[in-house]
């Protein structure tokens, strides 16, 4: 039981003779436990939000025309290099890229001039190379959920991509 006990005191040089207050708490003490567990019980936390991945069943990969992918090679400190075609043989001059709102516009700009040369919707193969950063793929994966690029894949990096990264200064 908790109880708050004053002592008596003394009172202008006078000796009164006061009985001590006591203050019984137990049941500031009950509500106390009672507010700490209501906000405990009804507090909603921030719910984990991922990004859903599918990946693709094992086996032979299907038919996508060079024509219609864009390929980024994911290079060292946020950048990276992105071209349409496969890292063999690029279809366009292989451009620089930092992430954020400039990869964002490279990849709505492929689109589109994807889509007007060939009439199809956009492939985009996604190679890390080995000093890229998990960060930086996290950071791709999310720029294809804004742009709204359904088709996507992570791949190894090729030579040939590894050469172009090394070409740029990336590597």
């Amino acid at each position: 039981m908790a109880e708050l006990v004053s002592s008596p005191g003394k009172s202008g040089g006078r000796n009164l003779n006061r009985l001590p207050v006591r203050v019984d708490l137990t049941a500031l003490v009950d509500l106390a436990f009672l507010l700490i567990t209501f906000f405990m019980l009804t507090t909603t936390l921030q719910k984990a939000r991922s990004l859903p991945l599918v990946m693709p069943a094992p086996g032979p990969p299907g038919f996508v025309a060079a024509s219609s992918t864009m390929t980024i090679c994911l290079g060292k400190n946020n950048q990276a290099v992105y071209f349409v075609g496969m890292p063999q043989k690029p279809l366009t001059t292989p451009k620089m890229v930092a992430y954020g709102t400039a990869m964002e516009q490279a990849i709505i700009q492929t689109a589109k001039q994807i889509t007007a040369t060939t009439g199809k919707k956009m492939f985009v193969i996604i190679s890390p190379s080995n000093h890229s950063v998990y960060k930086s793929l996290v950071n791709t994966l999310d720029e294809m959920n804004i742009t709204g690029v359904a088709s996507y894949a992570i791949a190894p990096i090729p030579q040939e991509g590894i050469a172009l990264l090394k070409q740029k200064g990336a590597y």
